[in-house]
């Protein structure tokens, strides 16, 4: 079992920024990939970011790329989400989950395990 509890999210202006953390605790967590996936009021959960175990290949929806950054500190079983310039449409509650799939998950069904999420808001 791996536990993953994220926090940092919160109500933001547009163009501001938030840093999301995502805490594992279990199993060793250097043997999973981790992902961002967000999910706003009536739509289905969507793929945000990819990490792999090491942290050396991310991989970014388009809607995100160039605005946020993953990373993940294995000593601190932690990963993390840096989100800038946030827009109205980034606005959704936003959870971490993880695999121990090879290769780059995009599905939500391939995540085995996942965390409680946090709210992010962005007003314009």
């Amino acid at each position: 079992q791996v536990q993953l509890v994220e926090s940092g999210g919160g109500l933001v202006q547009t163009g501001d920024s938030l840093r999301l953390s995502c805490a594992a605790s279990g199993r060793t967590f250097s043997n999973y990939a981790m992902a961002w996936f967000r999910q706003a009021p009536g739509k289905e959960r969507e793929f945000v970011v990819y990490i792999s175990r090491s942290g050396t290949y991310t991989n970014y929806a388009d809607s995100v790329k160039g605005r946020f950054t993953i990373s993940r500190d294995n000593a601190k079983n932690t990963v993390y989400l840096q989100m800038n310039l946030l827009k109205p449409e980034d606005a959704a509650v936003y959870y971490c989950a993880a695999t121990d799939g090879p290769a780059v998950r995009y599905m939500a069904t391939d995540y085995r395990y996942w965390g409680q999420g946090t709210q992010v808001t962005v007003s314009s």
